[in-house]
């Protein structure tokens, strides 16, 4: 391929057209199914498919076989470890969503098994969470107040958790799990640290023994609640959680420096239960002004199917919570769980982790469970949930006089790991940008509400999406002495431009969102080259080539932006030249009678080819001239 004058070694391919219906099919399959799941079915018979399936939805029906002894002392000692955990994690945070606190044991009970046999993941417990806790308060107790209309508000909240349930199945069947990466990391990072700071002040409450507290879940409310009640700070009770905060803390410590004493830490919570529970009652503080769990009733789960409220009037509430709450828990969830796959090289399919906490949910909600979240295998959960289990039908009188600043305390120490001061800084340091996005969601969460920031944070990131599709970067590209390679002259200075040839990359797909601006950006481009190039006296400018490697697809106003751009550099007496246009961009300008406008001759496979054709036609050209001037010299002597 090239001019009368220049031949192109390698010509630009033209890719075959495909069938509309193969096509729409790869489309499909590139957008929904990037991993290819299904793989693992290929040439198998139809038994052994029957097979791969169930294993492939029940994951309990694949490694269950495989299970041996030594996995189960090993899931023994992780499950009573976790289960120490998370009865008084279940209590404390069942309090923050201000559900009466068995609603905490029962959801550490019906969700793990639940997950156990339909989970992917090998090492993610599952149990409920601080900030899902803390919104689902957030959000509902606006509209119904928790100590006034208690039935309706519980309600609600099973409600909202099937609502979360059905959601997170829906995004995991459709296989529209990417919808929640538009949760960024720096998003997570500052929607994290504001909740735990948040729930940290409302624990103040608790630490102080304070009867009457805001529902406000901003800094402001919250401290103006605090000291103005100072007259009713119970010493007692705040001497008490600095002490359990000292030791939570303490242990961690420990844990962190000699990780071989890692139980100590999982165990410590369940240890501050047991010695505050005892202490209260040696000592009738509870006469004193520390507050109790008081009674919680012993026995299983009851069902709980005909309390969700379909019907209530706060429908459209529960919804949005549901919706919401959902979305938050498999950020954190799949985030986690891939986490963690990614350190012992193991898969998780991210949509079927989505199908199996929305079932985890669904299920739960049935069973008095509020949301749930996320190990050899997933048997710790099995024993963790038999734990549970024992505890609800045995112990829960024992509860009775665990004194609410444990758990205040409790609640205090896993939150402030959340609070991730180091993920900032490295946001700062790498990315400006996201650094502004997390501030942005934890100062939205801090001094607004929770929904707020979330609501600020996702704007800003997705404003950020927006702004670098519908402004792409266009560099001007320059030679590498001694190669033919092209770089952006502002990433290596040193790249030397091509005389009388102005060449430049696009970084991005041309589509209907950037053809103005990249229109207007090229014709700046060639007017501050010619500019440039009259305040020098260098050579007049001739070709303009465009890089389009980085172009990996375009639409009809791509064309069409194309077009007029080809129509303002000829009517400048420059000539356009296109290098390395990819597939998917070639066969449209194909399609649309660009290149037979512009001709074939001027597509290059390379940067280095079209440059090499155009100093070609330069150098002709410029012979030709001092030829044509010989010839007038010789005709007028």
């Amino acid at each position: 391929m090239g001019n009368p004058y220049y031949e192109c070694p390698l010509p630009v391919a033209i890719p075959p057209a495909k069938p509309l219906l193969e096509s729409i099919k790869l489309g499909i399959k590139e957008t929904l199914f990037p991993d290819d799941p299904f793989r693992q079915f290929k040439n198998q018979p139809a038994s052994r498919k029957f097979i791969l399936g169930m294993q492939y939805f029940v994951p309990i029906l694949e490694w269950a076989p495989r299970y041996t002894f030594e996995f189960f002392k090993a899931d023994l000692v992780a499950g009573i470890t976790i289960a120490s955990l998370a009865v008084p994690q279940g209590i404390s945070y069942a309090r923050l969503a201000s559900v009466p606190p068995i609603i905490g044991l029962y959801s550490s009970f019906v969700p793990p098994l639940v997950y156990a046999m339909l989970g992917s993941s090998k090492d993610l417990a599952v149990g409920t969470v601080a900030v899902v806790s803390l919104l689902i308060s957030s959000m509902l107790g606006k509209e119904v107040n928790p100590n006034e209309n208690a039935k309706l508000y519980v309600q609600l909240v099973f409600t909202a958790t099937f609502l979360a349930g059905v959601f997170q199945v829906a995004l995991g069947l459709l296989r529209l799990g990417f919808i929640v990466d538009f949760l960024s990391h720096a998003t997570i990072v500052g929607f994290m640290g504001g909740a735990a700071t948040v729930v940290c002040l409302q624990q103040l409450k608790g630490i102080l023994g304070l009867v009457h507290f805001t529902h406000g879940t901003d800094l402001v409310s919250v401290l103006r609640s605090v000291f103005s009640q100072t007259h009713q700070w119970r010493w007692a009770s705040g001497l008490l959680g600095c002490c359990f905060l000292f030791f939570l803390f303490l242990t961690r410590y420990v844990s962190k420096r000699k990780p071989c004493f890692f139980w100590i830490n999982a165990m410590a919570p369940m240890i501050c239960v047991i010695v505050g529970s005892v202490l209260v009652y040696l000592t009738n503080a509870e006469k004193h002004g520390v507050q109790v769990i008081g009674h919680l009733k012993k026995g299983l789960n009851p069902l709980s199917v005909s309390e969700l409220a379909f019907g209530s009037p706060y429908m459209v509430a529960a919804i949005k919570t549901g919706i919401i709450t959902g979305v938050i828990s498999l950020a954190e969830e799949v985030a986690v769980g891939r986490s963690f796959a990614m350190f012992k090289n193991y898969h998780i399919d991210g949509n079927k982790e989505m199908i199996a906490f929305g079932m985890m949910n669904m299920a739960g909600s049935c069973a008095s469970c509020y949301l749930t979240t996320g190990c050899k295998t997933a048997g710790p959960n099995i024993v963790m949930a038999t734990a549970v289990m024992v505890t609800l039908l045995f112990l829960t009188p024992l509860f009775h006089y665990t004194p609410i600043v444990v758990l205040s305390s409790i609640i205090i120490a896993a939150m402030i790991g959340l609070i991730d001061y180091e993920a900032a800084i490295g946001l700062w340091k790498v990315d400006k940008g996201d650094f502004i996005v997390c501030m942005s969601a934890y100062i939205g969460v801090v001094f607004g509400s929770v929904e707020i920031g979330l609501v600020i944070a996702v704007t800003i990131s997705l404003l950020r999406m927006i702004l670098s599709v519908a402004r792409p970067r266009t560099f001007l590209l320059g030679n590498i002495p001694n190669s033919m390679i092209f770089r952006s002259i502002e990433q290596y200075p040193v790249a030397n431009n091509i005389p009388g040839v102005l060449i430049l990359q696009i970084d991005a797909p041309v589509n209907f969102a950037n053809a103005n601006y990249l229109r207007e950006r090229i014709s700046r481009w060639i007017y501050e080259e010619e500019e440039k190039l009259k305040s020098t006296g260098g050579s007049s400018l001739q070709y303009v080539i465009l890089d389009l490697s980085a172009v990996g697809s375009t639409d009809t106003s791509g064309i069409s932006m194309f077009k007029e751009v080809k129509k303002n550099i000829y009517s400048r007496g420059l000539k356009l030249v296109l290098a390395n246009p990819r597939s998917e961009v070639i066969k449209k300008l194909v399609k649309s009678k660009f290149i037979e406008s512009i001709g074939q001759e001027w597509i290059y496979l390379t940067v280095g080819e079209a440059v090499a054709a155009c100093n070609f036609m330069l150098h002709a050209s410029k012979s030709n001239n001092q030829v044509a001037d010989e010839f007038d010299a010789h005709n007028n002597a």
